[in-house]
C-alpha cells in the first residue's frame, strides 16, 4: 500500500525462538507513545514489562514522566541505549519512528498489535534491526515464557 495511513497486514516476523531471544536479552525498552493513563494498553505493557525487570524508557512528547520514569520528547533524545522500540503510535507515524531507531542502533523495532508497515520494516531490516509487526510485547512475552 502506498498510502501510509493504512495499516498493513504483517509481510513477516521472526520465528518465536527468535522473538523469545530478543526479549531475554533486552534491558530497556522504548515505548513510543506511552500513556499516563492507566486504562491505554501502552501503560499496561509498560507497568508489565517493568515487573519484568525491563527498563522502560517512556517517549512521548507532551509529558514530563510516566509510570515514575522521565519522559523524552523522541527517540533520539534519549541518551542511553535502547535495544526495543515499542511502538504505539498511528500507522502514519511509523516511518519517522523507524527512522530514529535506525539512528539510535536500536536492537529491534516492535510493531504493536494491528500495526505494520512494509516499507519501513523493510528499512529496518536492511539496517540490521530485528522487525516483530502486529504484535503485543506484553502477550509475546507471556507465550514465550510458557513455551
Amino acid at each position: 500500500m502506498s498510502n501510509n495511513t493504512n495499516c498493513e497486514l504483517p509481510d513477516s516476523n521472526p520465528p518465536s525462538d527468535e522473538i523469545r531471544t530478543l526479549l531475554s536479552e533486552a534491558k530497556a525498552i522504548a515505548i513510543v507513545g506511552l500513556s499516563d493513563k492507566p486504562d491505554r494498553a501502552s501503560n499496561r505493557v509498560a507497568v508489565y514489562l517493568k515487573k519484568q525487570g525491563y527498563k522502560v524508557i517512556p517517549v512521548n512528547p507532551v509529558k514530563e514522566e510516566i509510570l515514575g520514569d522521565k519522559c523524552y520528547p523522541t527517540l533520539t533524545d534519549i541518551p542511553e541505549p535502547v535495544d526495543i522500540v515499542d511502538i504505539f503510535r498511528k500507522v502514519d507515524a511509523i516511518p519517522e519512528i523507524v527512522d530514529a531507531a535506525i539512528k539510535i542502533s536500536a536492537k529491534a523495532v516492535l510493531m504493536q498489535l494491528g500495526l505494520a508497515h512494509h516499507e519501513s520494516a523493510e528499512k529496518a531490516r536492511q539496517a540490521g534491526l530485528i522487525v516483530v509487526q502486529s504484535k503485543c510485547t506484553k502477550i509475546e512475552h507471556e507465550r514465550l515464557q510458557q513455551g
